[in-house]
């Protein structure tokens, strides 16, 4: 699948590390491409076992669609880029979803993984 085609899937799955036991955990998760990025928000914030789990090892496996990848994955600290990463996801989902989106983009954490090269 081409980049254009795996950025209208509705999920991806990101894979990390257990901070303490050390094994996979796997989460789906709503996602957006940007400029070789791949954004998500944690509904959970900081509280979030993923979350908790990227700032220990930031290491993540990324599946989406067809195509599984070894990233790198942060949460989001600079404000131009954390406003970028909730522009892209409400820009995404808001025409398929019938919900609110504007509590979940307020008051999530913004994650960035970024893609490998080539």
């Amino acid at each position: 699948m081409e980049e254009a085609e795996l950025s209208e899937l509705d999920f991806c799955y990101v894979t990390t590390t257990g901070r303490s036991s050390g094994r996979p955990h796997t989460i789906e998760i709503w996602f957006a491409l940007h400029e070789g990025r791949v954004y998500m928000l944690s509904g959970g914030g900081d509280a979030s076992d993923w979350v908790k789990n990227i700032r220990v090892n930031p290491t993540v496996g990324l599946r989406i669609g067809d195509r599984d990848m070894i990233c790198r994955a942060s949460v989001v600290e600079d404000p131009e880029e954390d406003e970028l990463a909730r522009r892209v996801l409400v820009q995404k989902y808001r025409p398929r979803y019938t919900g609110d989106l504007d509590e979940w983009r307020d008051a999530s954490l913004p994650v960035a993984i970024e893609l490998p090269e080539g």
